[in-house]
């Protein structure tokens, strides 16, 4: 990728997305379009095609998806699988008919198998079945993986995939029901101490460990791999490499907000997989690593929030 690149940010408004566009302009990408959805509906096939028609993007990063915590995940996940697969087909197909020269599609590390081992590495893919919880999610983005990866088998084409770890950033969707964990964690810390509670609750026992990716690392990611002069695999995992414990993660959390109170756990709420990190040494090394930690960019979330909802 050059900077005379035409690049294409699909999902432009989401967390990623909105990173990325910031991460563009910070290294001089001058051309670049990120349409909304009052200019591009991409569950709409015919108007996909004509924008890309119109346009003939160089490069295009397909960061737009429905996405959600559990909660979401498993009340609706009809809404998961049907508009991911017709976002994901849409695009791809629009790509190949204009011959777009970069395709970079983001997955997700929830393509991977429940109980795989640790850390997860890309070769896992596959091999056993998925946590029940994201399961059709997980199916959707499984699926444009191997859109990209197909393509480019049989068309030769440089399109491939990269998978985040769980991100979070200052765009977050802080729903405390449907939101990813950290956001969900710090408003609903913000609205127990508001209400002067004592107690928080923390869904499930506490135990299950993730790991978390602060999102402008995760856009730096990605145009480090669409500007790398070396071959790519056709995916390839990018995380923080530490894990926390939700437990943990959750005292953090309650001590950088001043949370006084007591931390209790719902054990009739579902942990999801209990352990989940990848292993991200192929990205490594080639030279990319994350440089904020999960406790500066939790600093910088909350300060964020709390400016917001003061």
């Amino acid at each position: 990728m050059i900077l005379s690149d035409k690049v294409l940010v699909l999902g432009a408004t989401g967390l990623l997305g909105q990173a990325l566009i910031k991460e563009l302009a910070a290294q001089n990408f001058s051309n670049v379009l990120c349409p909304g959805h009052d200019e591009l509906e991409l569950l709409d096939q015919t108007q996909t095609i004509e924008y890309f028609k119109k346009n003939s993007p160089d490069v295009v990063i397909l960061a737009a998806a429905k996405v959600g915590g559990i909660s979401a995940n498993m009340n609706y996940g009809a809404d998961f699988i049907l508009e991911n697969l017709r976002i994901q087909q849409n695009c791809f197909g629009a790509a190949l008919k204009v011959d777009v020269k970069k395709f970079l599609f983001i997955g997700s590390s929830c393509i991977y198998p429940k109980n795989c081992p640790q850390p997860i590495k890309e070769e896992y893919l596959l091999t056993s079945e998925l946590e029940i919880t994201n399961e059709p999610f997980a199916i959707a983005k499984i699926a444009g993986l191997k859109m990209a990866e197909s393509i480019r088998n049989q068309y030769g084409k440089n399109y491939f995939t990269v998978m985040p770890t769980s991100m979070y950033g200052i765009n977050d969707n802080f729903d405390s029901e449907n939101g990813h964990v950290i956001p969900s964690l710090i408003s609903r810390f913000h609205e127990i101490i508001k209400s002067n509670e004592q107690d928080f609750y923390v869904w499930g026992t506490g135990k299950a460990k993730r790991e978390f990716l602060y999102v402008d690392d995760m856009a730096k990611a990605c145009l480090y791999l669409l500007s790398s002069s070396k071959s790519l695999p056709p995916y390839i995992n990018a995380g923080y490499g530490e894990d926390i414990s939700i437990g943990e993660l959750a005292v953090m959390i309650a001590k950088k907000m001043n949370f006084k109170g007591n931390i209790l756990f719902d054990q009739t709420r579902p942990d999801g997989t209990m352990r989940k990190i990848l292993d991200s040494s192929k990205i490594f090394e080639m030279g990319w690593s994350p440089k904020t930690s999960l406790s500066d960019g939790l600093d910088l979330v909350i300060e964020s929030y709390l400016k917001k909802n003061h």
